[in-house]
């Protein structure tokens, strides 16, 4: 029904910078927002950045300044440029689509299947 897929993670050292790209493709007539989340060796999965069908952002402390989010709606497009990279942002890079909507299903969440990002130090 709704595909998800990310595109843009790899190798990079500390200090360095990525920017990762989700398009999602399927049934879908409108979002609520989308956004990344991040999962890392034995951790849970923890929210990175979103970003509104309104345009309003929200990020992570821990990535607050250094993280970027930006999407186009109308295409079902999302972003995540990602600065001044650290060893702690290593982790897999999972696409959300929240609420998303149709002529015949709601999904609360939709999700990408990840981008592996490493930062060597």
């Amino acid at each position: 029904q709704v595909k998800l897929v990310e595109s843009g993670g790899g190798l990079v050292q500390a200090g360095g910078s990525l920017r990762l790209s989700c398009a999602a493709s399927g049934d879908i007539f409108s979002v609520d927002a989308m956004g990344w989340y991040r999962q890392a060796p034995g951790k849970q999965r923890e929210l990175v950045a979103t970003i509104s069908r309104g345009g309003r952002t929200n990020y992570a402390d821990s990535v607050q300044g250094r993280f970027t989010v930006s999407g186009d709606f109308a295409k079902n497009l999302v972003y995540l440029q990602m600065d001044s990279l650290k060893p702690e942002d290593t982790a897999v890079y999972l696409c959300n689509l929240n609420r998303v909507k149709s002529a015949r299903h709601f999904i609360i969440d939709a999700w990408g299947q990840g981008t592996l990002v490493t930062i060597s130090s």
